[in-house]
């Protein structure tokens, strides 16, 4: 697997993937995830959580054409015996054995990591690169994909009890219905373990499957090196799904269903051998194999009827890879998967910033909304003699409040008097060689680093009185820190400017203080806005994702442990995680109220019957908030239910598409059927839809055709985006969104390619650099938008014309640095003989159109 190789990508200064693998010989070591963009979301970093480095090793998931138990039983239309899916499961695996077998007689050697039957047919492995190539020729083989890293997004009952944390706060996600609780209904949790000793929970959490092994029953583990961390995320998503009897009424979505823990991420070693919580992406399809087969029999009809993928890799909104494939599989065995938009901030709406595997065109992805009704805020004085450097109000950006006012002295930790740190301070920074505190009964001014809760705790934790938080690239918005109960004082962000005003004055030796007031109780101005961390669309195919968005910042739930009193942990928990669990437990509601549905129909109806959300975009809402009692009350329901229209490339571009509409009450409707533009966006768009009228009959379809023209030239580079609502008389419908990007569909994405000798030996140990610049990431609007490639092909010629055979095949490629060794070997590992060659490179792009194409020429000796 290729090798870390960070760059900065031009003006955008947004670190980009860069690679090295060495090709036909051995070497080579896993890409770095690429960093989040800067966008108003990194002022939510502490909420969202910072990610650890982690390094795949060379593991890939290869994807076998044979068909899966999903596509069989999709083939056999959807009833099939118990014995019969045994059979066919069997069979799937009998068949990977034998091509396992098959490789070994051809010199690769596989051994599988986790093997796919139900919702994939595929298995991973850690591969030597030279192996790819043959395994992408193999006539068994769809193809090879990289594994990704996927990441999951304290406080006291008594803080709980507060006014401002009560019914209607905001802190709740508040979309239940009365007499419906989800009874009966299975919700397969793929995240880290869960505590389910946990009175929250207690009665509701299956007995679980641990899919990274190490655990029993997939419960919450302890870090190996350091019995005092413990995985948080599991248990807090599922407080949100199934929690019950919390203080002042706290409850989660579905109180009545059950969580069956299915722990794909947990402690895991890093790229630095350190202990880090992160799940693969060939574990999470793992987990969906099992969700889909809890008791692992090899029959599907015991699948869960939601599976939450409370997970996100980083901008890999890919809609054809495994990941995409196996949700799937998982939707073809009647099992609902719900994951998180992502919490990586708006980018440029074609292509935004959907994580994977959000990007699947059969997940209900959900972003989130900023439900709070109220923070908190009080104004801050900061002096230095008779200099007032700062008087302003800001937000409050933890739990606690100042109880009165405080007038403090600011002090700062060790090695940060220069302004030019830019991590957050350790522990130690705070103390001096003989213990001593430099900042207890001060106010703290601390650099915020890629995460500002490790700040704040550590300055908390040496005796800061409060802490004043800056950097990180934007101010903390209130409650940006969630409620960390090891947070004890009040904290607030300063801005850059001032916080480096303050320490050159402490430089010079000249005091400085702080005055913070009582706190007041403000109304969000922007509640009910989808929050500036949650990502946005398109996802790579042009298709509307997110689907729709939920309550996703400062949700109220449970945590691992009890306090230091002995009572229960509770936390509040922000990022499209929290508002993806918000879904999934609508969704358990649904299938309650309405048995009889399936998976495809329980997502039409959730997106259908969402409401927008006015002032944001589709791209960043898809069909808008949701709600649970008009799903439960829908009579029609559209797949799919988001349109993927793509991108303009100008005046003249025609696109078509279609979806159908299904009558799923016991009366006949009639509806109209037309197009609604929310926002004009940079061209005209003429739409025509056949037919405008439809009448359908309990159980009955209709397909809708849709055909779209863009009428003017585009002026700028604005989205357009709207629904098409089908409108039933008398009352009731749903809205299906779309949006249409604008810009070149004729772009180079293969920026140069370069070698690093012309003319070289042979050699194993000291091959020939291949550089390529792949993918593009460009600034639409001011903000980053990520160009991809599908596949990356890097084919041998001789200088004659004569086609030596392929080199290398990459797939899904996020814009990066691609480094391969050329060794002078040829695709069947053979050595070459000495002349003239020629490396042909293709770039094909993710929405198809024209390829990118490089030519580099060499000299073997």
């Amino acid at each position: 697997m290729p090798r870390a190789e960070p760059r900065q990508a031009l003006a955008l200064a947004l670190l980009v993937v860069a690679a090295t693998a060495v090709l036909l010989a051995t070497g080579g070591k896993s890409a770095g995830q690429l960093p989040a963009p800067v966008t108003q979301g990194s002022a939510w970093r502490g909420l969202v959580g910072s990610r650890p480095r982690v390094a795949p090793g060379q593991r890939y998931i290869v994807v076998l054409k044979t068909p899966s138990l999903a596509q069989r039983v999709a083939a056999a239309g959807g009833v099939v015996g118990t014995a019969k899916e045994r059979v066919w499961t069997a069979a799937v695996l009998s068949a990977q054995k034998l091509l396992v077998s098959r490789l070994a007689l051809s010199g690769i050697s596989v051994h599988p990591d986790f093997s796919f039957a139900r919702v994939l047919d595929g298995f991973s492995a850690q591969l030597d690169p030279s192996s790819i190539p043959l395994l992408e020729r193999d006539e068994n083989v769809v193809g090879v994909y990289p594994v990704r890293i996927a990441y999951p997004s304290n406080v006291s009952s008594d803080v709980l009890g507060r006014d401002d944390f009560g019914p209607g706060s905001g802190h709740r996600p508040e979309i239940g219905i009365s007499g419906v609780d989800g009874r009966g209904v299975t919700i397969a949790l793929l995240d880290t373990g869960v505590d389910s000793a946990v009175p929250y929970l207690r009665g509701r959490i299956l007995e679980g499957i641990d899919v990274i092994g190490g655990t029993s029953g997939a419960l919450a583990a302890t870090r190996p090196d350091d019995s005092s961390q413990v995985e948080r995320h599991g248990t807090q998503m599922a407080g949100l799904l199934v929690g019950a009897g919390g203080p002042s009424g706290l409850s989660g979505v579905a109180t009545g269903a059950s969580v069956l823990p299915v722990r794909v991420a947990g402690w895991q070693p890093d790229a630095f051998g350190h202990w880090a919580i992160y799940a693969r992406s060939d574990q999470i399809i793992a987990g969906l194999d099992r969700a889909v087969d809890p008791n692992d029999d090899g029959d599907a009809h015991d699948a869960a009827r939601i599976a939450l993928v409370a997970l996100a890799e980083p901008f890999a909104g890919f809609t054809d890879g495994p990941e995409a494939r196996a949700t799937a599989g998982a939707l073809a065995l009647d099992t609902l998967v719900v994951t998180a938009a992502g919490n990586d901030g708006t980018a440029a709406a074609g292509y935004g910033d959907i994580a994977g595997p959000g990007g699947a065109p059969d997940a209900l992805t959900v972003g989130a909304l900023d439900g709070r009704t109220r923070t908190g805020e009080a104004r801050i004085v900061l002096r230095s003699g008779l200099a007032t450097l700062l008087d302003s109000t800001a937000p409050l950006s933890g739990a606690i409040a100042p109880a009165r006012r405080l007038d403090l002295t600011i002090a700062v930790p060790r090695n940060t008097l220069s302004g030019t740190r830019r991590t957050a301070p350790r522990l130690t920074d705070f103390f001096n060689r003989k213990g001593g505190s430099y900042v207890a009964g001060r106010a703290a001014l601390v650099p915020s680093g890629a995460s500002p809760v490790p700040a704040a705790e550590r300055a908390a934790a040496a005796g800061a009185s409060a802490v004043l938080l800056y950097g990180g690239g934007a101010a903390l918005p209130a409650g940006g820190l969630g409620l960390q109960e090891s947070v004890s004082v009040p904290v607030v962000s300063i801005p850059l400017a001032t916080a480096h005003s303050v320490l050159q004055r402490l430089s010079r030796g000249e005091p400085a203080t702080v005055s913070l007031g009582s706190p007041r109780t403000v109304l969000v101005s922007e509640q009910g806005q989808v929050a500036s961390f949650s990502s946005s669309g398109l996802a790579f195919d042009g298709r509307v994702k997110p689907d729709l968005v939920a309550p996703g910042v400062g949700l109220a739930t449970s945590d691992p442990g009890a306090a230091a009193d002995g009572s229960p942990r509770f936390v509040t928990v922000n990022g499209s995680s929290a508002a993806a669990a918000t879904v999934a437990g609508a969704a358990a509601l649904l299938a309650q109220a309405r048995p009889a549905l399936g998976a495809d129909a329980l997502k039409g109806l959730l997106v259908g019957t969402a409401h927008a959300v006015e002032g944001d975009p589709v791209t960043a809402q898809g069909a808008g908030n949701i709600d649970v009692g008009a799903a439960i009350a829908g009579e029609l329901a559209a797949s799919p239910a988001t349109l993927s229209l793509g991108r303009s490339s100008g005046a003249g571009w025609r696109v078509k598409a279609s979806l159908t509409l299904t009558n799923l009450s016991t009366r006949t409707v009639r509806a109209s059927i037309f197009v609604r533009t929310q926002d004009e966006g940079a061209a005209a768009v003429d739409f025509a839809l056949r037919p405008s009228r439809i009448r359908l009959r309990p159980g009955h379809s209709a397909l809708i055709r849709l055909s779209a023209l863009t009428a003017s030239a585009p002026s700028g580079s604005s989205t357009a985006d709207g629904a098409i609502v089908a409108s039933i008389n008398g009352g009731g419908g749903v809205r299906i969104p779309w949006a249409i990007a604008f810009g070149p569909d004729r772009l180079d994405l293969i920026a140069k390619a370069t070698l690093s000798s012309k003319s070289f030996a042979a050699s194993d140990l000291t091959p020939a650099l291949l550089s390529i610049d792949a993918g593009r990431v460009l600034g639409v609007g001011g903000r980053p938008e990520i160009r991809p490639l599908a596949l990356l092909d890097v084919d041998l010629w001789r200088a004659d014309g004569t086609r030596v055979g392929l080199l290398a095949r990459l797939r899904d490629l996020l814009p990066g640095r691609y480094t391969f060794g050329l060794t002078g070997r040829g695709p069947d590992g053979g050595p070459l003989p000495s002349g003239d060659y020629v490396v042909k490179i293709v770039g094909y792009p993710v929405e198809g159109g024209p390829v990118s194409r490089r030519r580099v020429s060499f000299t073997l000796k």
